[in-house]
């Protein structure tokens, strides 16, 4: 049975810009966890369908690493597929608000392993699920930032 965590945030930016802080690479690496570095496979990043891509934790010696493609994609939605020690999708909407937008972040797996998955449960789905709410203020705080410089200025 797969598991799911979700959490969203209202960010006072249009969704167009949001949506760029999931495209651009440079971007992303200012809201994701700083132990957690993403890199194309291949020379170019793209969240174009079927990209590839992959996550990787700076651990010392093991790292351990994810890779995603891209497995559904339109505007403002962006979906990352992932086979490994989790098996699932992360999944990134922009919901255009009246003013600003609402990001959606669903992180949906399973555990093939059952001593990863006791593992996981055990240490790291509360890290897990408090990471992704920090993740998304910082997200808010790099689409806002953004927002306020005179090129996207409304």
């Amino acid at each position: 049975m797969p598991q799911v965590l979700e959490q969203s945030i209202k960010i006072n930016a249009p969704a167009t810009l949001v949506e760029q802080c999931l495209t651009d690479l440079t971007l992303m690496h200012q809201w994701l966890n700083p132990v957690l570095r993403c890199e194309p496979v291949g020379k170019v990043w793209s969240t174009e369908l079927g990209s590839r891509s992959r996550f990787m934790i700076q651990i010392p010696v093991i790292q351990p690493t994810l890779n995603t493609v891209v497995i559904e994609r339109q505007p403002g939605l962006i979906v990352w597929g992932f086979k490994g020690f989790f098996q699932g999708s992360d999944r990134w909407e922009c919901q255009p608000l009246p003013k600003g937008t609402l990001l959606i972040n669903r992180f949906e797996f399973t555990i093939p392993n059952p001593v990863v998955s006791w593992g996981f449960k055990t240490f790291a789905a509360s890290w897990t699920k408090a990471d992704m709410k920090a993740q998304l203020k910082r997200f808010k705080r790099v689409a806002e930032e953004l927002a306020c410089l005179p090129k996207y200025a409304e």
